[in-house]
């Protein structure tokens, strides 16, 4: 394949697992030339990319997360080398129980070659059970929330090719602990653990989509909570500066999504 139609390059150093001390090359992906066109911004906050001609579908989320071909340790790039002598030995006696987990979706996965979906969504499944095992300050628990939702779009994308594969129910297995993690980090932000407050649109969203939903009295209370958080984070109702008009509209119409929920389970949609 000619340089001019590859998406992905492999960096020429290598990289030393600092888990297992193994070495290998990063991927990385590759811009210009018309490889990524941008399409519209979801509800959920995520940016879509129309397929090209010459490169077809390109999946840039597949890419950020970077992953030890030995001991499928992972985590973003800004955490990968930042460990801890305790926080190591957590992970590298953990190692077996990621890839036997992860085996049970995906039984080939080469980290070695160029991604695809099936490693870009085992990405993210490694980095959720690693920062499982970082200290807080690391931020582990919204980083843990950001996987599962990207593990959730890429489940999704996977679905689209594989149809018969039920994998948009994994995708609603990933929404979930998204949703749980994004409302664990809210409570950290709210005790001064994590500082998180980026990301209240989207726990917000989680929880008006995939919040419990058999108990109607909790569901209530959760809501009410989502909204104020939204209305206190993006200020709807007053005038907002510096926010971006696409994120601001969004959450607007979030909030009013919120309010006509919350009246429809009985509570007060102005809460």
């Amino acid at each position: 394949m000619s340089s001019e139609s590859k998406v992905t390059f492999f960096s020429k150093n290598k990289i030393a697992c600092p888990v297992c001390e193994s070495t290998f090359f990063r991927e990385d992906l590759l811009t210009g030339r018309g490889r990524l066109i941008a399409g519209n911004l979801t509800d959920e906050l995520r940016r879509l990319y129309e397929p090209s001609d010459k490169f077809g579908d390109v999946f840039p989320l597949i890419y950020p997360i970077m992953v030890c071909p030995a001991c499928y340790y992972a985590a973003f790039s800004q955490d990968f080398l930042s460990l801890d002598e305790e926080t190591k030995t957590k992970i590298d006696q953990d190692a077996d129980r990621r890839l036997h987990t992860v085996s049970l979706l995906f039984d080939e996965l080469d980290f070695r070659e160029p991604r695809t979906l099936r490693e870009g969504i085992a990405s993210y499944y490694f980095a959720m059970m690693c920062y499982d095992l970082f200290h807080t300050d690391h931020s582990p628990t919204i980083k843990q929330g950001l996987c599962a939702l990207r593990a959730a779009w890429l489940s999704n994308d996977f679905a689209v090719q594989e149809p018969e594969e039920n994998y948009e129910e994994l995708a609603v297995l990933f929404y979930r602990k998204a949703c749980f993690f994004y409302n664990l980090a809210i409570e950290y932000e709210q005790n001064g653990k994590e500082s998180i407050s980026a990301v209240a649109h989207l726990g917000a969203y989680l929880e008006l989509n995939y919040g419990t939903q058999t108990d109607p009295t909790k569901r209530l209370g959760s809501l009410k909570v989502a909204k104020r958080t939204v209305a206190k984070i993006f200020g709807i109702g007053k005038a907002t500066k510096n926010k971006p008009t696409a994120i601001l509209d969004l959450s607007r119409d979030l909030y009013d999504k919120l309010g006509a929920e919350i009246a429809e389970g009985g509570g007060d949609g102005e809460s």
